[in-house]
């Protein structure tokens, strides 16, 4: 299948070798050229513009935020002018919830097909392809890019042919996770100043009550202290859940924890932990309790 890819950082070079890998013609684009080149050494073609990466049956992104995404949908090179109709642009992006309603409605306007498809999964479930992927839009569409989705993910789970319902489900996914973070930065917290080896610590809990990937690997990186490189930063975790917080405003749920979370967020930029892992907010219970300094 014909392929453009937008977006090459951590997660997206990663998706973006695999749909290489399955026999995939893909053309590639990125902001900072020089992340092209390995994917160029394993046959990909360079798109020196947003528009040449639009010539396919789909075009996929996967960038860091509202901004960048609106930045190459609705600008003069941008995905919605030049993208064919019947075409499907695909956005595997953590994005709102009111940006993927809007994505959904002028790419309709245009005849194109659009297809909310957000993942969960870190940067080496991206290379090894064994992302989880959360789909949503019309039906015929996802059968369609179907070949992709198994290039790139191990399972895929449609929840909707209304795309932002992917998101929502994506956004909702992050507020657990970072919830787990502060939950055993507390717990650990609390037996560490009580002189309990906190690796042992995590080990009992993880064999006992918590035998989930969630639990095993962030709370390796919270018991060891290791937040680089970050396989999914601090700011962009403050994002979804300002994000999650937007979406429980306009829908009128109250979500007190995710508020916590995002002061949590906040105070750890405060603090100069913006290249850190997300995950280091699960530091913050250990600094407030003297253990260690911010």
């Amino acid at each position: 299948m014909k392929v453009g890819f937008i977006g090459l950082g951590r997660m997206g070079a990663g998706m973006a070798a695999n749909l290489l890998k399955a026999g995939h013609e893909v053309t590639v684009y990125n902001r900072s050229p020089e992340k092209t080149r390995p994917l160029l050494d394993k046959g990909a073609q360079a798109a020196a513009h947003v528009s040449d990466a639009c010539q396919g049956v789909a075009v996929l992104t996967m960038l860091a935020d509202d901004g960048a995404v609106g930045s190459v949908v609705f600008s003069e090179d941008g995905i919605l002018r030049h993208l064919a109709k019947g075409a499907i642009h695909i956005s595997s992006s953590t994005i709102s919830v009111s940006l993927s309603e809007r994505l959904a409605a002028v790419h309709e306007k245009a005849g194109q097909g659009f297809i909310a498809a957000p993942v969960f999964g870190r940067p080496d479930a991206a290379t090894a392809g064994e992302l989880l992927i959360i789909a949503a839009g019309a039906h015929s569409a996802i059968d369609i890019v179907n070949p992709l989705f198994e290039a790139i993910g191990q399972k895929t789970f449609v929840v909707s042919d209304k795309p932002e319902k992917a998101n929502l489900v994506k956004l909702s996914g992050n507020f657990l996770i970072a919830s787990v973070f502060e939950a055993v930065g507390e717990a650990m917290t609390l037996v560490e100043k009580g002189d309990i080896d906190r690796r042992q610590y995590l080990d009992i809990m993880t064999f006992t009550l918590f035998n989930a990937p969630v639990y095993k690997n962030y709370g390796g990186l919270i018991a060891d202290r290791k937040f680089e490189p970050a396989g999914f930063s601090a700011p962009l975790g403050q994002k979804d859940i300002r994000l999650a917080l937007a979406a429980a405003e306009s829908l009128r749920v109250p979500m007190p924890l995710a508020s916590l979370l995002r002061d949590r967020f906040l105070t750890l930029m405060a603090h100069g932990g913006e290249k850190l892992d997300w995950s280091a907010i699960g530091c913050i219970p250990a600094n407030d309790a003297g253990i260690i300094d911010s």
